[in-house]
């Protein structure tokens, strides 16, 4: 796989690193070889190119296979316009390589319950996927701007059919490998898109008897998954819905640090973790790896057809977690360790190679 890594701003550049330790070794050992091209975006872009996305990393990111994105965001670029911010580059990395189906999983792990503060019996065995529709909606309608005064400001919230369903395809599939079941989240009852929305789910819907699907307003999934999450398989929603709840859904696995993501069809994947920079620890060496290193094996099931070393990833987190290894945010969860990025980046990589010599000492039988 040809993989461009653009770090980023704040914690990325931590957090990237460590994901690479990881697939630069346990992706061979499972059959996928990696090379990897470095890129600049966000703020770093800015200061070294005058763009949050400069032509080289765009033209990088198009000749990979994949693109793993470590975090976008500086305080410091705060007071301009959006269309200048550093966040802009993420946007038009988005459109460039056409991804329009977001994945974000979250699962309550056993050995987190103590990280959230949900009561585990509200909580436990929780396991869902958020299909978050990614080109569309206010983040990308037009027009949008300020008057000449600055006295009003305006976003546009549009949707097409062919938009629509083609993100509910890809939510449906998705329940057939799951629990077979959708919940369709919208705003039915006040906004234009989201009749669209809701009347293309049901015609796409029809097309898969197997699944059932059920429509929630967004404030009542709001509600349902910090009171109920277990109800939930996958979840199906437009752009901004999808970003807030997602958000929300950290509560179910203890951190925004455990959270990651996969943007798959266009013709080149991309992924990252749902947090942001986080500048207020950037170069600490405490920030969370998890869901960077998780995106990581999302990208080796997604982008590079290899569940096999997919899972070794996984199952490594979990070890690695269950062995009683913290970083600062999920030290409440008790455990016998607190420890750096790049100490989780190592335990990760410890149990990960462990279960590739036990896959190999196997083969070998």
């Amino acid at each position: 796989m040809k993989i461009t890594i653009l770090p980023g701003d704040g914690v990325g550049n931590e957090v990237t690193a460590e994901a690479v330790k990881v697939i630069e070794q346990v992706g061979p050992a499972f059959g996928t070889s990696t090379e990897f091209e470095y890129a600049l975006i966000g703020a770093a872009a800015i200061k070294a190119a005058g763009s949050p996305l400069p032509d080289e990393t765009a033209e990088a990111c198009l000749r990979s296979d994949a693109v793993l994105l470590g975090a976008v965001g500086s305080p410091e670029f705060d007071h301009l316009l959006p269309e200048a911010r550093p966040e802009i580059g993420l946007l038009r990395l988005r459109q460039l390589l056409g991804g329009f189906a977001n994945l974000r999983p979250a699962a309550a792990i056993p050995a987190l319950v103590s990280a959230s503060p949900l009561r585990p019996e509200i909580f436990a065995g929780t396991d869902l996927l958020i299909v978050r529709e990614l080109l569309g909606g206010l983040y990308f309608g037009e027009p949008r701007g300020f008057n000449d005064d600055r006295s009003e400001a305006f976003n546009t919230m549009r949707y097409d059919m062919s938009e629509v369903e083609r993100v509910a395809r890809v939510a449906f599939e998705a329940a057939r490998q799951r629990k077979k079941k959708v919940t369709s989240v919208d705003k039915a009852n006040v906004l234009e898109t989201s009749r669209l929305w809701r009347e293309t789910v049901d015609r796409v819907g029809a097309s898969y008897p197997d699944i059932e699907l059920e429509h929630l307003f967004v404030d009542a999934c709001a509600m349902h998954l910090v009171t109920e999450p277990t109800r939930f398989d996958v979840i199906l929603t437009e752009n901004l819905f999808g970003d807030i709840l997602s958000d929300e859904a950290a509560v179910l696995t203890g951190s925004l640090g455990m959270l990651a993501s996969a943007t798959i069809g266009g013709e080149v994947g991309l992924y990252e973790p749902v947090h942001g920079s986080a500048p207020d620890i950037a170069g600490r060496g405490i920030a969370n790896p998890l869901g960077a290193i998780a995106s990581a094996a999302m990208m080796l099931r997604y982008s590079g057809n290899n569940e096999t070393a997919a899972r070794a990833i996984e199952n490594a987190i979990r070890a690695a977690l269950d062995a009683g290894y913290r970083t600062a945010d999920i030290a409440g969860a008790g455990g016998s360790r607190v420890i750096s990025t790049s100490e989780m980046g190592d335990a990760v990589l410890h149990f990960a190679i462990e279960s590739v010599e036990i896959a190999h000492a196997y083969h070998a039988v």
